[in-house]
């Protein structure tokens, strides 16, 4: 899952760098008000669950870095996190999925949660935003990208080889 997530969003990503900076920003019809806007959510949710997976203790600081501005900046930025995100999972064990790590919930308090559903819901919450992108590309000049051909050979991407 962690390799196919990395090959959607660069998949997303190799169109979202089509577009001009306007159309970027541009507001659109969505829970997040642009395609920018809905990308730098998604990085910014990968920094706050892979640093609580990795237990590094930064918690809800990762929400202090400054949105990026431009769709390189944001596929540079996200391409890094999904990196961290390969290297940890495959350096997990079967054991640790029911491990418990720390998540920092604000003035709701710090829960544990386990590595295994951790990494589900950071899963699922990229692909409920990568879909919103893909609608939003819609709208655009820029045909959105196929992101399901990731697992079977005879529908594969060329750029999924470099995950697999």
């Amino acid at each position: 899952m962690a390799r196919n997530n990395a090959y959607a969003n660069e998949r997303l990503f190799e169109a979202c760098c089509q577009l001009s900076q306007d159309a970027f920003e541009t507001e659109r019809t969505n829970f997040f008000p642009s395609i920018r806007e809905t990308l730098n959510h998604n990085w910014e949710v990968d920094r706050y669950y892979i640093d609580a997976l990795k237990e590094v203790g930064q918690g809800r600081a990762v929400f202090s870095v400054p949105h990026l501005e431009t769709v390189e900046e944001l596929r540079i930025a996200q391409g890094k996190e999904d990196l961290k995100l390969i290297g940890f999972c495959d350096a997990l064990k079967d054991e640790d999925l029911d491990r418990k790590v720390v998540q920092d919930r604000g003035k709701n308090g710090r829960f544990e949660e386990t590595i295994g559903s951790t990494m589900l819901h950071l899963f699922q919450h990229q692909i409920h935003h990568r879909g919103q992108v893909h609608a939003m590309l819609a709208g655009t000049e820029v045909a959105p990208p196929q992101l399901d051909e990731f697992y079977l050979d005879f529908d594969r991407h060329p750029i999924a080889a470099k995950f697999l």
